[in-house]
């Protein structure tokens, strides 16, 4: 375990579209963060930039999803996962191929031999995405560390309490060594 604010180090764009998700950002904030693409939060971020692309149609019915709710994560993320909106799918796509390079990124900075562990709110609604799609793909693609990344297990961690039950183990844990 290491503790970290990484989610706020700065976006580094791995491909052309990465660049240009990139570009569209500074235009708009300081900072562009993976936290502000690669995250719950970041899920409508990366929708905004493909849909202000114009190469993607927004059906009427999306848009009036889009429109009604709180928060529009999970609209896009079950039209990605049911593939009812092709911009949707793609903006899961994307969304994927960064999480996947960040993660692989972690696991080479600190060695994670023993695995790299996801957490989250999205990555446990989009499990066989992740398994199938642009994450693996992206995580093995090390260049020559690809075989040792090939190797890594990547966990899903579903418990949604799971920083709960980490912060009283912590906390029973200095108790016990007084």
């Amino acid at each position: 375990s290491y503790p970290s604010e990484g989610g706020h180090a700065a976006f580094a764009p791995t491909s052309p579209r990465q660049i240009d998700l990139l570009t569209y950002w500074l235009k708009r904030m300081e900072h562009v963060s993976y936290e502000r693409l690669c995250s719950g939060l970041g899920i409508p971020n990366i929708y905004r930039f493909l849909s202000d692309s114009g190469d993607y149609d927004e059906p009427e019915w999306l848009r009036e999803a889009l429109v009604e709710a709180a928060d529009p994560t999970p609209v896009i993320v079950g039209a990605a996962v049911e593939e009812t909106a092709e911009i949707c799918v793609q903006t899961l796509d994307l969304f994927m191929e960064i999480l996947g390079g960040e993660a692989a990124n972690l696991a080479l900075k600190v060695l994670a031999t023993g695995g790299v562990y996801i957490g989250g709110g999205i990555p446990p609604r989009i499990l066989p995405q992740l398994e199938s799609g642009q994450f693996m793909d992206v995580f093995c693609s090390k260049g020559r560390f690809s075989e040792m990344m090939a190797t890594l297990p990547v966990y899903v961690i579903r418990n949604p309490k799971v920083a709960l039950f980490g912060a009283a183990y912590e906390v029973l844990r200095a108790t016990d060594d007084k």
